[in-house]
């Protein structure tokens, strides 16, 4: 047996599969209401319930994740922001990585690599404009004026289109990429190998044995 090192904890896991399984309801419920062609699925308000009890779990799960582990979840947004030189240099490298297989050009990566922390930063950004869009369209609809609603509208619509796309490679890179499988080990087994860690986070390999 190879030898593994933990990458998450059982508690981050957990709450990374319901907060996905919140994200596939609001994705599914939202196209239903969005297109017009699903209309007689919305009838009767069902899909609409299962969106707003979807959001409430989407909203609620980053919350309760910060007040698990509040330096934790902190540290991960400073590393997230945080960019050096090899981070730079993992942009550069990535496509010959990802689609011709050049490993010795990747430099050392820390406990998140570049395009992990650009999801982090995308997730973040989604979470802001989804909770606070939703918020007005699901409490203020009554109260605010016709064109600031059609604005939360609009806005709520094209966050979702700019993730989605993003959704389909986050899934391909941790679940379908060859030179990425274990990504899938780490997020539901919650450990790496030790060759996969010194491969593809170097820095943070360094890091866990200096301890």
């Amino acid at each position: 047996m190879p030898e593994e090192i933990v990458k998450y904890q059982r508690s981050t896991r957990v709450l990374h599969w319901i907060h996905t399984g919140a994200f596939l309801l609001l994705f599914v419920t939202g196209l239903i209401i969005f297109i017009p062609a699903f209309g007689p699925a919305a009838a009767g308000g069902v899909t609409r319930i299962i969106h707003r009890v979807a959001a409430v779990l989407f909203v609620a799960i980053p919350v309760l994740r910060f007040i698990m582990g509040p330096s934790s979840s902190l540290s991960g947004l400073l590393k997230a922001f945080v960019w050096d030189s090899g981070d730079v240099g993992w942009l550069k490298a990535a496509p010959r990585y990802y689609f011709l297989g050049d490993e010795k050009a990747m430099p050392a990566q820390g406990e998140m690599n570049s395009g992990q922390k650009l999801w982090w930063l995308i997730t973040v950004v989604a979470w802001v404009v989804f909770t606070i869009t939703g918020g007005i369209m699901w409490f203020g609809k009554e109260t605010i004026n016709p064109g600031a609603l059609t604005t939360m509208v609009l806005l709520h619509d094209i966050m979702m289109a700019i993730i989605i796309p993003m959704i389909f490679v986050h899934i391909y890179l941790g679940i379908i990429h060859p030179l990425m499988t274990e990504a899938w080990n780490a997020i539901w087994r919650g450990t790496v190998t030790t060759e996969y860690a010194k491969k593809h986070h170097a820095k943070w390999y360094e890091e866990v044995k200096g301890k």
